[in-house]
């Protein structure tokens, strides 16, 4: 895989870079008091909406990888929301996997809704990771949509997943991210923003 920093159209918000600060995990708190976690969100700076540190990876053009195979099918213009937002959903996990990350559930579905991932990263840390999808920037940025009511739920989620004794796995922390991918120049675009709430 090459990483490529270019400039974006007048209709792309940011700049794509390759590499993302690294951040620790915040501490992780769930109601009923699961006995591993404590949440305190007032460390947290900036927010998710006003991120605007991208990184771009872009399949070689000679390989034949799962991402480029991914990359291929979300080209196709006619297919539905839906269907674009799978495929996004799954070029993220297949991204997480490249980058060292174990994926240990995918559309894990809540009363609160679904965690879209959730993953392992190399330093054994838990990433609950939201993944929004778009064909273009056109109308904003996708980590728009990661609204406070959104974060919300993803916790309550979270929390939930934490506490199924089906999920116990050792970590030493727990963080939320958010993954967008948009398609630029026909090729899907990874941003991914660590500890993004």
């Amino acid at each position: 895989m090459n990483a490529i920093a270019t400039e974006p159209p007048p209709s792309v918000p940011y700049r794509f870079h390759r590499d993302i600060r690294p951040t620790a995990p915040r501490p992780f708190d769930c109601p009923g008091n699961a006995p591993h976690t404590d949440f305190n969100s007032s460390d947290r700076t900036g927010t998710v909406a006003g991120y605007r540190q991208p990184s771009l990876d872009v399949p070689d053009a000679g390989s034949s990888s799962p991402l480029d195979h991914l990359a291929a099918l979300m080209g196709d213009r006619t297919m539905s929301a839906k269907r674009f937002g799978s495929l996004g959903e799954q070029y993220a996990a297949n991204w997480l996997e490249v980058q060292g990350w174990v994926v240990l559930s995918r559309n894990w579905r809540t009363r609160y809704g679904e965690l879209d991932i959730v993953a392992l990263t190399p330093e054994r840390i838990v990433a609950f990771v939201e993944v929004k999808s778009r064909r273009n920037a056109q109308y904003g940025v996708p980590q728009e949509a990661v609204t406070p009511a959104k974060q919300r739920n993803l916790r309550r989620a979270a929390c939930e997943w934490l506490v199924d004794r089906r999920n116990r796995v050792p970590h030493a922390g727990v963080r939320f991210d958010v993954i967008t991918v948009v398609m630029h120049l026909g090729r899907p675009s990874v941003l991914h923003i660590p500890n993004a709430f």
